[in-house]
């Protein structure tokens, strides 16, 4: 898709929404992960979608798929790459090299429940962005990714507090 028919959804869709908020909030749809073997998880959603994924060895997986820690890296990456690429569209700045890379640390330590003091989370979070244009300056290019960032819906969640539930539902041995 060019840079023009991007430019020209996106301003279809926010005259939508500017003429009706109410439309603008929607429920996401469900990611369902279900145990498949060891630890090998499968994903789907509504539409087909599906990811598996897997632990390494040493943790006990078989490494034939991708973890949960990196697809939350890669999912951070592409939602940062996606929304600089729709950012530049609406403002018109062709690209000539968008790379974006997340990088991240964490102690074993949390997830192991080796010691309560250490999370489990990620202890570091680092996006790397390479953007070029041969028709904006650095100075434009840096503010369109800053702007992206502040309007990255995975990078906003990571980066601020949202409202979470965890709802637990024991099924008796005979209903499983």
């Amino acid at each position: 898709m060019s840079n023009t028919s991007i430019r020209e959804s996106l301003e279809r869709i926010s005259a939508r929404i500017t003429g009706r908020p109410d439309i603008a909030k929607v429920k996401n749809s469900s990611a369902v992960a279900t145990l498949a073997d060891g630890l090998l998880c499968q994903t789907r959603g509504p539409n087909s979608e599906a990811v598996t994924t897997d632990m390494p060895a040493a943790m006990g997986g078989t490494g034939i798929a991708p973890n949960p820690g990196w697809l939350f890296r890669a999912a951070l990456a592409s939602c940062g790459a996606t929304t600089i690429a729709m950012r530049a569209a609406k403002l018109g700045i062709p690209l000539s090299l968008l790379e974006v890379t997340v990088e991240s640390e964490s102690d074993n330590r949390g997830i192991l429940g080796l010691d309560a003091e250490v999370p489990a989370g990620f202890t570091q979070l680092t996006t790397r962005v390479r953007i070029g244009s041969h028709e904006a300056s650095a100075d434009t290019l840096e503010e369109l990714v800053r702007w992206a960032d502040a309007h990255s819906p995975v990078g906003c969640t990571v980066c601020r507090t949202s409202e979470y539930t965890l709802a637990v539902e024991v099924v008796p041995p005979e209903a499983s």
